[in-house]
């Protein structure tokens, strides 16, 4: 009996030890010194967000290449400009009324005092995605950014008060992202991405298309099968 328990507890021992060993050769994948400047992109789309109107984006991406098996990094520059909506108007208004100083006074700012107000934001993100192959000749990823965003609020009314200063703020955020790549030329490539934008007060989603220029054939972090290439174009993998 104490021959099989010492070799159970042999066994057992080696199973996490191999287990182990796995686990630190699959982390040693990953490393900083795997990324490398393989291309960049531009995108153009739409925002939808809780404090403001629909609007318009712009933004820019770069391509880092793998920091390990599937596992891409990217840093973005995105940018749009929107009016407030009426009710953010309205309690913008209501606040300021409140103030100590206009009670006592009597008076009351309303919306239209305050004219139309517009918010912008300048954001700097990075992005880890998880990148695969997929059977349509497509490039699929999720994942998630972190990013320091410029909000700047400005308009005739407000300029050079502290409303303005209000509405001036940097803020971090967190954006889940999926999209999807397809290989138009050698070295170009199509995407379209959505993506959710989580701030400390204020939220907004979209979604954009843009191009990607590649500086590298080859996409050796891909996780999945590559799969065969249309007629006269090179595998989506590359």
């Amino acid at each position: 009996m104490r021959n099989l328990g010492g070799a159970a507890t042999l066994a057992l021992a080696s199973l996490v030890a191999g287990a182990g060993q796995a686990r630190a050769q699959d982390l040693a994948e990953y490393d900083y010194e795997n990324l490398s400047f393989r291309g960049v992109g531009a995108h153009v789309g739409y925002n939808w967000a809780d404090k403001v109107e629909g609007t318009a984006a712009i933004g820019f991406r770069v391509d880092l290449g793998y920091l390990g098996p599937g596992v891409r990094i990217v840093p973005t520059l995105n940018y749009w400009s929107s009016d407030l909506q009426r009710g953010e108007l309205e309690e913008l208004a209501a606040q300021i009324t409140a103030l100590p100083s206009l009670v006592e006074a009597g008076v009351v700012v309303t919306a239209d005092d305050l004219g139309g107000i517009e918010w912008s934001d300048l954001a700097f993100g990075l992005d880890a995605q998880y990148v695969w192959t997929t059977p349509s000749a497509l490039l699929a990823y999720l994942g998630v950014g972190f990013g320091l965003h410029s909000l700047n609020g400005q308009g005739e009314s407000i300029n050079g008060t502290f409303v303005e200063d209000l509405l001036d703020s940097f803020a971090a955020g967190i954006s889940p992202v999926a999209g999807a790549e397809y290989l138009l030329e050698e070295r170009l490539r199509i995407y379209g991405e959505a993506r959710w934008n989580l701030l400390s007060d204020l939220n907004f989603g979209g979604f954009a298309i843009g191009a990607q220029f590649m500086f590298h054939d080859r996409d050796p972090g891909v996780v999945g099968s590559v799969p065969p290439a249309p007629a006269g174009r090179p595998a989506a993998a590359r």
